[in-house]
């Protein structure tokens, strides 16, 4: 992708091999940003780098709740590209599926692990690394099922309600100087979420208004642009990109 523009920016995407976390990347890359991509797949990683292009893109393997490696990621940044304008948090987990009356509370611990606290500690490497000096943004990726009931995947809803919250904590926290913004998506088609449409995709996206699942180039649109300047006076905001499925939700006679 070398003939493409180059913005001089450059963002720090977590788990972004495949899925929401490449689309952010891919939307990034496009228009003229340079990408740390992070995930737990050194192969998968390398065949990311490469379809994003060698020269936009770098990738670094290990796990998002690891402290060395967020701190190994940011590093990397800093000596390839010499600056972390923005991070984009979308490494996440959801291992388990049932009630929470029956939940391991060791497995609860580790959804946080992942999801929230990984969050966190990839926002204070990037923001001592380069932020608080020279300002950026940040966008984590939370989940409709973090601002509403979501039965059976409560353990995930619960972590990605605490990232709502961590963006609203960040926002406040890191202004002027760094933005902090969410997403919340409904079904995306990804690996990940595979197990809410698989065999069963029409049925699925006909509940959604818009008629379609998502699909990660939606949610990298709007990473892109609450990642810009375009959104330089929001902050501390969860967007809902969810093809209209809470219109459902509207109460009527």
């Amino acid at each position: 992708m070398s003939n493409q523009p180059d913005s001089g920016r450059v963002a720090l995407v977590t788990g972004a091999s495949r899925g929401i976390g490449y689309g952010i990347a891919e939307a990034l890359v496009a228009r003229g940003d340079r990408v740390v991509i992070t995930g737990r797949n050194e192969e998968a990683l390398k065949e990311a780098v490469e379809r994003l292009g060698a020269d936009r893109a770098l990738g670094v393997a290990g796990k998002a709740h690891d402290e060395a490696h967020q701190a190994e990621a940011v590093e990397r940044a800093m000596e390839a590209f010499g600056r972390v304008d923005y991070l984009a948090n979308n490494a996440g987990t959801n291992p388990v599926f049932g009630p929470l009356a029956e939940l391991d509370l060791g497995v609860a611990r580790k959804v946080f692990e992942t999801n929230v606290i990984s969050a966190l500690g990839f926002a204070q490497q990037t923001y001592k690394a380069w932020m608080k000096e020279n300002g950026g943004a940040i966008v984590n990726i939370s989940s409709v099922a973090g601002i509403s009931a979501s039965p059976f995947i409560g353990a995930y809803g619960m972590s990605k309600a605490a990232m709502v919250n961590l963006t609203l904590q960040l926002a406040s926290e890191m202004a002027p100087g760094v933005r902090a913004n969410a997403i919340a998506p409904a079904v995306v088609k990804t690996r990940f979420a595979s197990a809410l449409y698989e065999g069963r995709e029409e049925q699925a996206a006909s509940a959604y208004p818009l008629g379609r699942l998502g699909v990660p180039e939606d949610i990298g649109g709007a990473a892109a642009f609450l990642l810009s300047d375009a959104a330089a006076w929001i902050t501390g905001q969860t967007l809902v990109v969810d093809g209209g499925i809470f219109l459902n939700a509207s109460v009527g006679a």
